[in-house]
Order: structure tokens, then C-alpha cells, then sequence
């Protein structure tokens, strides 16, 4: 997925990836590995003991000032005003259309400073448009995302492999929560997420720092069955989960409330970006929206775009489709007309020019037990 005649760019993990035989695959720019052992392999390891993946390619951006929160406020569909320090939302960097140029994290550190975390193909895009919009404001908006390495633990292990490198007490940390702390002696931020639907940790660290920790969570990790995990796996897991994709699953022709994503959406909060288009639109009612699915047929996969029918005439279409791993089904997303959202409701996926039985199905496909 390069983009353009831009150079592949490496993250500080690279050679640690080649040397661990990773296949690298060139994706949103940057060059990753794919798989190291299989993505089977690694996706069965996340949901059973603990998988290790590089995410140093996301973007990181630093806004602080007087008027931080209430420019946030007017750029994101959810209430940044419910943060406190030390807590992350997921919420939505929206268009005037209500669609998304981005979902992200916003982790508050100070009562005046924040740290976004945005998609690596959008961070060009994204901090582009936190300029323009940070006209008007008492604002400072910094992409530091040169400087920082990114490492995700996720796994029932990810605890137990992650607290002898950290001083802290990581038990008490809840989930979107976070805390600046040392791990191997590196000065980090730890934060309880993930994008695979597992406990786990995202460690982010000066860039210059990624290869040492990279080298000592491994070696933490082998005796609990720690692997080393590639964007194959990411994918797989975060579908299970029902974690969108940017590109996929939203982009700026989806509205937050078509994706199924009210839940990031505060209308009550007062004015922001696109609000009005949303207010209008769940006054309305939505046309369509998006909703999970399983295919019966042994061997229907369904794919992004593939087409989804009804009585023989195209209805919506698939935005993502996989074999689930731990499930053991074909899944998928797909964005379905009104009406056709209730579970249970049945249609067909066009895969390799045969109609395949679907099903709508509650989601998330898969949910840890807490």
C-alpha cells in the first residue's frame, strides 16, 4: 500500500524483524512484516498466551495550550471534557460532513496537554488538518511521531511478561488507562490497549529505545510462549473484535453513526465538526449501516468489496472478510440497507461469481472473558 513514489520507510524495528526471519510486506508506506511464524500461528498465541507486534509506524501528535481542550473538543465527535489525566479515548477526527478523516486516541497528560495517536497512512493527512483547524486557537499541535517507537503486548500473559520490566504496579492500570513510567530503564508511556479484543499494553518509547525493548520483552515473554506478531495477525484479531479499519471499515464517505460508532459520538456536547449532519441524520433515521456477518459455505471467505445481494439484487457491499482463527468462521463486515440489520437476517456475498449464504450476527464476533 505504498502510496506514490514516496520511499518505503523502516521503522526502528526493522532489522529486529529481518533477523527474526519476518516476511516484510510494503504497507501504508512503511515496510512490516506480515507473519513470522504463520498468522494462524500468532493470532492463536494472542488469544491464548501473548503476541509482541511493532506498531512504531502509527502517527503521534502533541497538542497543548490554554485552549487544548476546547479545540479538541471542536475537531473530535466524542466529549474530551470527560478525560482526566491519565485516562484515553477512542473517538473520531471528523469531517463537516460528519464522515471520518481518522479514528484515534486522545490520552490526556496534563490539563492543558494531550497526546493523539492517529493511523501511520493518515498521519500526514491528520496533522495537516489539526493545522488548519487549529486556527482561532490558543493551541500548539506537534507530530512527534519521528520520535517515537511503539510496541503492543497483548495476550492473558501480556501482565506477567510486561511487570518485571516496569517499577510500577501494572495490575491496578484499567483498561484505557495509562501511565508514564520506566520499562527496561527506558522513560515510556504504558497504556492498557490493544486492537486485537485482548489485555495487553502498548508501550511507546524514543524511537532510538525500540530495538533494547523489543530485545527484552521477547526475552520476558519466551518461557509464558511470547511470538513475535505480524500485520496478518493484526488484521484477523481485530476483526474478530470488531476494531474498525480505516480504509475499510471507515474513511470520509462513512458517517460516525453509519459505521455503527455512536457510541464516540457526543451530541450533546455542543458544536463540532460535522455535528450538525449527524444531529440531522439520526433525527432522520440512518439508510444504511454497518453491521457483522458469518457465510456459511465451506471456503466463503468474503473479501473487501465483494458484493452483498438479496433476492438477487445488490444491496450493500463487504468492507471486511476473513477466516476467524480462534472461531473457526468466516466473518465479515458489511455496510447493509435499512431493515436488513436485525440478527439473524439473512442474505448472499458474491465470492468468485457464486452467491454465498450470509447471516447477520451480533458483535463483537469475539469477546474475552473479563
Amino acid at each position: 500500500m505504498q502510496t506514490g513514489d514516496a520511499p518505503v520507510r523502516k521503522t526502528p524495528l526493522h532489522a529486529a524483524h529481518v533477523a527474526a526471519g519476518g516476511r516484510m510486506v510494503p504497507f501504508a508506506g512503511w515496510e512490516l512484516p506480515v507473519q513470522y511464524s504463520g498468522t494462524l500461528d500468532e493470532h492463536l498465541a494472542v488469544r491464548t498466551r501473548a503476541g509482541l507486534f511493532d506498531v512504531s509506524h502509527m502517527g503521534e501528535v502533541r497538542v497543548k495550550g490554554p485552549e487544548a481542550l476546547a479545540y479538541l473538543q471542536f475537531v473530535t465527535c466524542n466529549d474530551v471534557s470527560k478525560l482526566v489525566p491519565g485516562r484515553i479515548q477512542y473517538t473520531g477526527l471528523t469531517t463537516p460532513e460528519g464522515t471520518f478523516v481518522d479514528d484515534l486516541l486522545v490520552y490526556k497528560l496534563g490539563e492543558q496537554e494531550y497526546f493523539l495517536v492517529v493511523n501511520a497512512g493518515n498521519t500526514p493527512k491528520d496533522v495537516d488538518w489539526l493545522h488548519y483547524h487549529a486556527k482561532g486557537f490558543q493551541v500548539d499541535v506537534r507530530d512527534e511521531s519521528s520520535q517515537w517507537a511503539q510496541l503492543a503486548i497483548q495476550g492473558p500473559k501480556a501482565v506477567e511478561i510486561l511487570q518485571p520490566l516496569v517499577r510500577v504496579d501494572l495490575a491496578p492500570l484499567k483498561y484505557y488507562g495509562f501511565l508514564q513510567a520506566d520499562v527496561d530503564g527506558v522513560p515510556s508511556i504504558v497504556s492498557r490497549t490493544g486492537y486485537t479484543g485482548e489485555d495487553g499494553f502498548e508501550v511507546y518509547a524514543p524511537a532510538d529505545a525500540g530495538p533494547r525493548l523489543w530485545d527484552a520483552i521477547m526475552s520476558r515473554g519466551k518461557e509464558h510462549g511470547l511470538l513475535p506478531c505480524g500485520l496478518g495477525a493484526r488484521d484477523t484479531l481485530r476483526l474478530e473484535a470488531k476494531m474498525a479499519l480505516y480504509g475499510n471499515d471507515i474513511d470520509d464517505t462513512t458517517t460516525v453513526l453509519e459505521a455503527d460508532l455512536g457510541w464516540i459520538c457526543r451530541l450533546d456536547k455542543g458544536d463540532f465538526l460535522g455535528r450538525d449532519v449527524l444531529v440531522r441524520q439520526k433525527a432522520e433515521g440512518l439508510k444504511r449501516k454497518l453491521v457483522g456477518f458469518e457465510t456459511e459455505g465451506r471456503g466463503a471467505i468474503a473479501r473487501r468489496g465483494f458484493r452483498a445481494l438479496r433476492d438477487g439484487e445488490p444491496v450493500g457491499v463487504v468492507t471486511s472478510g476473513t477466516f476467524a482463527p480462534y472461531l473457526k468462521k468466516n466473518i465479515g463486515l458489511a455496510y447493509l440497507p435499512a431493515g436488513m440489520w436485525e440478527a439473524g437476517t439473512r442474505f448472499e456475498v458474491e465470492i468468485r461469481n457464486r452467491l454465498e449464504s450470509a447471516v447477520v450476527v451480533p458483535t463483537p464476533f469475539y469477546r474475552r472473558a473479563r
